[in-house]
């Protein structure tokens, strides 16, 4: 099962390894979890916790239990976060996909990479948020800012596709 969440991307892995050391090592509930990650990376509200504590369980970073979440004895190194986006996070195989096909020329925008997969967001996504179109184009933001982040793709220099969009992308080193 692969999972939707995907939070801003830390400035490096340090930051990320800050992120899963908030999540206790004996098992707590979601509400438990979610308040130790609120107070100790200073993070706005309940939802942008939870959003963290699934993201860092699709990484491999957190388990969950019968008796709630717990740390995993896992360090969040470069190979482990791209193994978890391959494998646990939503859409990454559309993007890595597009990626690839992605030129220097012509690199991937988050506009491009929600262009292509805007018919495999989930239906109830589509159903409760009438601006779910903005919501998931931040989303392929996001996800590209996390592909960066471990090299599996990099950030192409030169002016944007359209003013309001950030920079394109290539394959990075690591792809």
């Amino acid at each position: 099962m692969r999972l939707k969440p995907v939070p801003e991307s830390p400035a490096g892995l340090d930051a990320l390894r800050e992120y899963q050391r908030a999540v206790p090592l004996v098992p707590g509930d979601t509400d438990d979890c979610c308040a130790r990650l609120v107070r100790r990376c200073d993070l706005p509200d309940r939802q942008t916790a939870n959003d963290w504590l699934a993201f860092l369980r699709a990484l491999g970073l957190v388990e969950e239990t019968p008796r709630g979440f717990v740390r995993a004895d896992a360090e969040p190194t470069p190979e482990r976060v791209r193994e978890g986006l391959r494998d646990g996070v939503l859409l990454v195989p559309e993007a890595l996909a597009a990626l690839r096909d992605a030129s220097p020329d012509d690199p991937l925008t988050p506009d491009d990479l929600f262009a292509a997969t805007r018919d495999r967001v989930p239906r109830h996504d589509r159903a409760r948020n009438p601006d779910w179109e903005t919501a998931w184009r931040d989303r392929a933001a996001r996800l590209l800012g996390w592909l960066a982040l471990v090299d599996l793709a990099t950030p192409v220099a030169g002016e944007p596709k359209s003013p309001d969009e950030g920079p394109g992308y290539v394959a990075g080193d690591a792809f």
